[in-house]
């Protein structure tokens, strides 16, 4: 499975070349790790928790999987989101792509980020000196998705 949601970290290392393997066709591996900030939106956060739906996150994520494949010419793709309670510095995802050529790796990563923001179906909630609160996605990020439609028809 390329897809996990889970609350233990993961160790980047391992799953790069877990994900690599002995693919000798693999020309370029990207990859992004998505870490806990200290501060968002002026505050200083202490803790976030993640919360998703068990079932529809994991098919939600296998849907992106399914339209990165369709869209560039990759060999394969990892999406780890981790969920629960993370602090500062914590990784939160990781996505890593393989494929031949740079371009369609770094491409399908970026979509999957991009994706990731507005299609999964998983909900922050920070803690802040003022309290709890909940992260809204920004309208940058549906932009960010809705490039991806005028960009790249699937191949």
């Amino acid at each position: 499975m390329s897809v996990r949601v889970q609350r233990e970290p993961f160790d980047v290392s391992h799953e790069i070349q877990t994900l690599r393997g002995e693919d000798a066709r693999v020309g370029a591996l990207v990859s992004f790790i998505g870490l806990v900030r200290d501060l968002n939106d002026h505050q200083t956060v202490s803790q976030m928790i993640l919360e998703h739906y068990p079932g529809m996150t994991e098919k939600a994520l296998a849907s992106l999987e399914g339209e990165a494949r369709n869209r560039w010419d990759i060999h394969d793709l990892l999406i780890i989101h981790r969920i629960g309670t993370l602090y500062p510095r914590d990784p939160i995802v990781l996505v890593a792509v393989t494929s031949a050529h740079r371009k369609d790796a770094f491409g399908a990563c970026e979509f999957l980020m991009d994706a990731l923001k507005t299609q999964a179906p998983l909900w922050k909630k920070e803690t802040t000196p003022v309290g709890e609160r909940w992260v809204e996605a920004h309208d940058s990020d549906a932009d960010a998705l809705e490039r991806w439609k005028m960009l790249h028809e699937p191949r």
